[in-house]
Order: structure tokens, then sequence, then C-alpha cells
């Protein structure tokens, strides 16, 4: 499947560095090349050498996660956006094949070193030419993201062929939701659930899991209109759809819970009966 990428020049700074020496790049950990990188886990330690500023789990997940969208996400053949200095305007092309990811020195007026080589099209798009979900996804904060509306893409620059043929099936909000959550990886959806704690009116909440520990993953503290205070043990299960909770990832939960405390799961599952038993 051909996917649809966006890649920042640094609020399009870059962005002609990008299209003339063909490429898109990025930067986070210019010390280290990354050419030996097969898994996101392996990237932690590093950025963490890079940036002992970054304390906050959140942060560091969201950056990491860039990183490695950008090193192993990213496949040759798939289309990537980045838009111009004038944001009007976006500069799109093609991911070479493999390998494409160079190391670079960073003397080319564009100081970012990681690099993936691009086959950029001579035409640039119009921005406002597209719908305004489009417009409103490139206008992302984030540096590497997946661009949703593929379609709409690959229309626009005539690859409509690259496209799925598009299936007649009533809108299920709750369903599109969910698959939009299954598309983040564990520690992302970790870090969502840490937010959405604090949506919710949770203090201090923190992501503190790691991905398949069995245990708890995030935490926080609910005030309950100033006369009490109730600490959660939040478990974060990203499970494909169908999927359910069993009993035993309910005990897991539990005998991490310390005394006083409570237990919670914030997941895209069901739940096995035995599961709600055990609870």
């Amino acid at each position: 499947m051909t996917n649809v990428w966006c890649v920042r020049a640094e609020f399009g700074t870059y962005a002609k560095h990008f299209v003339e020496g063909a490429y898109v790049a990025i930067g986070w950990i210019p010390k280290v090349d990354l050419s030996g990188i097969k898994a996101r886990d392996q990237l932690y330690p590093i950025y963490r050498a890079e940036h002992p500023e970054d304390t906050s789990n959140i942060v560091i997940g969201q950056q990491v996660g860039q990183i490695a969208r950008f090193l192993l996400e990213i496949q040759a053949g798939d289309y990537v956006i980045t838009p111009a200095a004038d944001t009007e305007w976006l500069h799109y092309g093609v991911i070479a094949a493999d390998p494409s990811y160079v190391y670079a020195a960073g003397d080319d007026g564009c100081p970012y070193r990681h690099r993936r080589r691009v086959v950029w099209a001579k035409e640039r798009l119009k921005r406002g030419h597209f719908s305004v979900p489009f417009q409103n996804t490139i206008r992302s904060s984030l540096t590497v993201f997946s661009v949703a509306q593929r379609e709409e893409f690959l229309a626009a620059v005539g690859r409509a062929d690259l496209a799925p043929s598009p299936k007649e099936t009533s809108y299920d909000p709750y369903r599109v939701v969910l698959e939009q959550l299954l598309e983040l990886d564990p520690k992302e959806f970790e870090i969502l659930v840490g937010h959405l704690l604090t949506a919710l009116g949770f203090e201090g909440s923190e992501v503190v899991g790691k991905t398949g520990d069995g245990g708890v993953d995030a935490t926080g503290e609910l005030n309950v209109a100033g006369l009490a205070k109730v600490k959660v043990f939040v478990q974060a299960k990203r499970y494909k759809l169908g999927a359910k909770i069993t009993a035993n990832d309910v005990k897991h939960l539990r005998q991490a819970i310390p005394s006083h405390g409570q237990g919670a799961f914030i997941t895209t599952a069901d739940y096995q009966a035995a599961a709600s038993d055990v609870a």
C-alpha cells in the first residue's frame, strides 16, 4: 500500500534545500549515524544522551516516535509532502528506492543530517485546492506525520489507481475513532492515555510503563471536589478490534496497584466474562 507522509522543513525554511538536494531531512540526533537502527526502542538511549534536558516521558516518546516514523515507517515508493516557505504551496515527491537513508554532512545549508532520498515532482500543489480536513492535517505541529487523506492526495496527483476502491459502508464514528487509535504504536497509545487522564481532570498524570511490561502504564490523581484524592493506576491496552482483555490481564494490573490505589483499563478492546468476574 502506498502511504502519504508530511515532513516539515522548519516552517519551510529548508524546503528549497529539500527540493534542490532531492531529499527530506530531520535533525534531533545530529551526532549519530542512524543507518543501523532497526527498531524504535534502539532510539531511546540515543535520544536521551543527546537531550538530557528532556525528562518528560511524553515529550521523549513523541520525539522518538517521529524519528522512528522517518527511519522505519516511511517506505520506498511512498509519497512525501513538504510545505514551502510560502505555505500556500506544497512540494511533493516519491521516496527513492532503498537504501534511501543518508547520513549527510549537513554542509549544504540545511543542518539536518538524517535524510531520505526523494524524487520530487516538478510541479507544486496549491494547499487551498484540497479539502478542509486535508488542510487541517497539513497544519499539524509535528515534523513527521502520516496524511490521513491518502485517497484525496493520490487523486490530486493523478495516481488514484494506487488507492483502494472505496467500499460502500455506513459511517460508524465509534469504529472510525478506534481505527485511528490502532494506527498509533503502543508507546504513542500510552502517551495518549496520559493526555486523556489530564483532560479528564486527573492531576500529575504521568506515563510510566514500557511496552509489554504487563503492569502500570500511566498514573494520575483525581481530586474529588476537594473532599478526597484517588490515585488511579492505568493499564493501556491497544488491541485489535474484536480482541478481549483476559482475566490474567486484570490480575496482573491488580497485583501492581499499591494499597489504597484504584486500577483502570483504557483500551480499544472488550473484556472476557472471566475478566469482569476477577475485577
